[in-house]
């Protein structure tokens, strides 16, 4: 019975090169349709879309997720497809298949007390920590990329009007307020620390390393764990979750699902709406404080 998979397996491992690890999952998801369709008379050449249909109806009342049935029915797809080019099977019964809904994964956030925790970390009477904090007051005001972070120029910054000018993906710009925090910590940081950790050298970078250049995404992401560790913050972190934090807190707080995708710099309204979903635990709260009959 189980000759029709390691045929199909063969032909992947020749033709697309897959790991054995990749191959093994497939066989795995293979072998447990096989047994399925046996359990029941079934032959997997002679099956129709209404078969499959009840094996997907099977598997998520077994307690299968979305994610792992769109899994096995892609895996499922490729053999199928294989079996109609060798010849041994007239139509592909996948063809009418719908993919399982998957659920746009929520980000990772910060609570406003993990924020406020990890912005007092960096010691702001060294150089170096000085630096970091301007970072991460400016990364968290201003709901940046960390590209958009590390590669900003002095010109980029208006300490007048307190915004930055942040050039985003496609070359796009747009203005984000800092927020006064941001920008009192920044204009200290750029008058105080920068020019001694340059030692007085030019470089057009706002946060450049030792050397002049714009630090990398990777010395940053280093940084920000250092100070996670320090804050005693034990979620996962990356400087993409403080972006997170910026838009789920200023939700959280009123602001316009329209302005927060300006802030964010999102084409498309549908690509921030996912923050609604996160704040929808605050709006929650506040209902059943504020409503009267909540």
């Amino acid at each position: 019975m189980f000759s029709i998979v390691d045929h199909y397996l063969d032909a992947l491992w020749v033709e697309k090169g897959l790991s054995q690890n990749t191959l093994g999952a497939y066989r795995t998801d293979l072998q447990s349709y096989l047994k399925w369709l046996s359990l029941s008379g079934r032959e997997p050449l002679l099956v129709g879309d209404a078969d499959l249909l009840e094996y997907f109806s099977y598997l998520m009342e077994a307690g299968q997720s979305a994610r792992s049935a769109a899994r096995v029915l892609s895996c499922l797809r490729g053999f199928y497809r294989y079996q109609l080019r060798e010849g041994r099977i007239k139509s592909d019964p996948t063809l009418t298949i719908d993919s399982p809904k998957l659920g746009r994964p929520l980000p990772k956030s910060l609570t406003e007390a993990d924020v406020d925790a990890l912005l007092a970390c960096p010691d702001i009477d060294k150089p170096l920590e000085h630096r970091d904090r301007a970072m991460l007051e400016v990364l968290y005001a201003c709901g940046l990329r960390v590209t958009e972070l590390v590669t900003l120029r002095i010109d980029q910054v208006s300490f007048a009007q307190g915004v930055v000018q942040v050039i985003g993906k496609g070359g796009k710009e747009r203005l984000v307020p800092m927020g006064l925090p941001a920008q009192q910590c920044l204009q200290a940081y750029f008058e105080q620390s920068r020019p001694e950790l340059l030692n007085n050298n030019p470089s057009e970078f706002l946060f450049p390393g030792r050397n002049g250049n714009a630090l990398t995404r990777q010395a940053f992401w280093h940084r920000l764990k250092h100070y996670a560790l320090r804050a005693g913050i034990e979620k996962p972190l990356s400087p993409h979750t403080l972006r997170h934090a910026f838009a789920t807190h200023l939700l959280n707080h009123g602001a316009d699902l329209r302005v927060v995708q300006l802030l964010l710099g999102h084409s498309d309204l549908s690509t921030t709406q996912i923050y609604t979903h996160v704040a929808k635990q605050r709006l929650q709260e506040l209902h059943s404080v504020h409503h009267p009959r909540a």
